[in-house]
This record gives C-alpha cells, structure tokens and sequence, in this order.
C-alpha cells in the first residue's frame, strides 16, 4: 500500500505532511523531531509535532476548501524539499495564499529528525 508509511520514501513523507496529510506520517517522527519555523517557536518533540498539526488539521476542517496552486518536491533518502502555494478558502469566500518551502531531515531508518518551514501569505 503507498501510502503505508513504512512502504513510503521521504520525498512521499514529506510530501504527505506538505500536503496536509500529517496522520499519514505520524509514525515517521523521530521521538526527538524538530520542527523549526523561522520567526516563530521551534517546536520539539514527537507528540508536540503531533498536536501542532492536529490544531491545524482542525483549524482546516472549518474551511471550505484548500487548493493547491504548485506542489513541487524533490527528495532522496536522507532529505527533501517540498515547494507549495496553497489556497485557503473559508465558507464566506475569503481567501488566503501562501507560499511554503519544507524541508525534511531523515535519519537512516527514514525518521523524519527536522522539518524546516518557510512560510509567507502572499497579497494580491
């Protein structure tokens, strides 16, 4: 199954949490994870990885929908990239665009060790 996340390679993994789909990849934290925002708290730990994306998952799932614009990645067996400009649209039709680059760190056992975010909310 490609989406079992032990049959997934990293550039899939990331590109898994890139899009969203952060319960897909929960079982490729490393217990130590970091998630470094630049600008922002860097944010240490597996269950604390864990309850960031659940708040976000939850703080998407009152929105009308998401669109993806461009989703580029690149990886190999020890990092990857992913490129996204995402589309936020609430039920009232506002909209937010972001533009994001993640890039993972994998140990030799394929565990996502760093995730590093940049962010911008892009204006029309």
């Amino acid at each position: 199954d490609p989406r079992d996340p032990r049959a997934m390679n990293p550039r899939h993994v990331a590109e898994a949490f890139s899009g969203h789909r952060f319960d897909e990849v929960y079982d490729r934290l490393s217990p130590h994870v970091q998630w470094v925002l630049p600008g922002h708290q860097t944010i240490a730990g597996k269950d604390a990885v864990i309850a960031a994306c659940e708040a976000s998952s939850q703080g998407m799932s009152q929105l009308a929908r998401t669109e993806f614009t461009r989703f580029v990645s690149v990886g190999d067996d020890r990092i990857a990239a992913v490129d996204v400009i995402a589309c936020y649209v609430d039920h009232d039709g506002s909209t937010s665009v972001v533009s994001s680059a993640d890039i993972y760190e994998f140990d030799g056992d394929g565990m996502i060790t760093r995730i590093t975010s940049y962010a911008v909310e892009l204006v029309d």
